[in-house]
């Protein structure tokens, strides 16, 4: 059974991993995701749950590692300058192979910066969360419906591929309310997990969890062995969206809240006689290369409409391997786009010779 409520986009990543099976929460409050916190604070305690409030950020993934090492379902969440304290402690839990959530309402920066939204967390969530050699699963919602249902996947998947999965929203997202529906139990598969250090009774050989490999030859073992697991998920779990892609002669990339924005824009612009379409990643890693690589083909150029100066862009053009310009739209430091300002975007490229009217 399933109902349908009126929540707030971090209020449905709270609840949606109630319902996948989380029964611990580890965090600390940083605007504009301090809603999750809240809420997990007033429901963990009544379904029998741990809520923690750490004393740091740094405190917060750490002891997310501890309760990933016996098997158990667990996140933290925080915004931009939380997740930079996290980074060290995201690298220990790739190098353990340990299965976690991390939830990141992006705001404005660099530094403290503002606590207006963003998307400027795109490098690091993607390219460099942490120092060593590994990825995380990032997953950009773009709807507080994908606030549950991504939260609730990224779980899946970080058990299914024992990994981190990141929730990588921005501030509107968070903080706008819209209708959801959620299921009774959004937990979708029991995955065994032989590994976990959960006492052993004297009936099995001792799990031992551990990131520190002083012998160079086993490390580099390890993370052959790690980034082969990375090209079964590169293989299998790149997700995104298509609009008006048919006939278009401009591609527009966009995640999160740019891509709504630009879906308003791209009907305008289609009124108006200029053929552009939408390619929205929903996994930033993986990253859906395929759908743009093919509109390389198609297309006579390339619109990334982001809340930076400028990340998602260089995913496009390697996707496209530069067959076609790409070309920059953005607003930063917490500055919002808007539907008029994509269009004024399209029409200037439509002018460049990007498309045909």
């Amino acid at each position: 059974m399933s109902e349908k409520v009126l929540m707030k986009g971090n209020e449905a990543i709270a609840e949606a991993a109630i319902r996948s099976g989380c029964r611990y929460y580890l965090g600390y409050p940083i605007t504009p995701q301090t809603e999750v916190a809240a809420y997990m604070a007033k429901k963990m305690p009544k379904i029998g749950g741990v809520f923690m409030q750490a004393e740091s950020e740094i405190s917060a993934v750490n002891m997310v590692y501890g309760v990933a090492a016996t098997g158990k379902r667990c996140m933290t969440s925080s915004s931009s300058p939380g997740i930079s304290l996290k980074c060290e402690g995201l690298s220990y839990l790739a190098a353990c192979d340990l299965p976690s959530v991390v939830v990141n309402v992006q705001r404005g920066g660099p530094g403290l910066g503002g606590i207006q939204p963003s998307q400027s967390d795109y490098f690091q969530a993607t390219k460099g969360s942490g120092h060593g050699d590994f990825r995380m699963i990032v997953l950009a919602p773009s709807s507080v419906q994908e606030m549950a249902d991504l939260t609730s996947l990224a779980f899946d998947l970080a058990d299914k591929y024992r990994m981190t999965s990141m929730v990588l929203a921005d501030g509107t997202i968070g903080q706008m309310m819209e209708p959801v529906e959620l299921k009774d139990d959004m937990h979708e598969t029991h995955y065994d997990k032989p590994w976990a250090c959960t006492g052993t009774k004297m009936e099995r050989e001792h799990n031992i969890i551990n990131s520190l490999i002083l012998k160079p030859e086993i490390l580099e073992q390890l993370n052959l062995d790690r980034y082969e697991k990375y090209k079964v998920v590169e293989e299998n779990e790149p997700r995104y969206e298509e609009f008006m892609m048919e006939d278009a002669d401009i591609c527009i990339v966009a995640f999160g809240i740019a891509s709504r924005v630009s879906k308003s824009a791209i009907v305008e612009a289609r009124k108006q006689g200029i053929k552009v379409g939408l390619i929205r990643p929903i996994t930033l890693w993986p990253f859906p290369e395929e759908p743009i690589r093919i509109a390389a083909d198609k297309v006579k150029s390339f619109i990334s409409v982001e809340l930076s100066m400028g990340q998602l862009i260089y995913d496009v053009k390697l996707a496209s391997q530069c067959k076609k310009p790409v070309y920059l739209c953005s607003r930063v430091g917490g500055m919002i786009t808007s539907p008029d300002y994509v269009l004024k975007k399209i029409i200037e490229v439509n002018n460049l010779g990007g498309a045909s009217v």
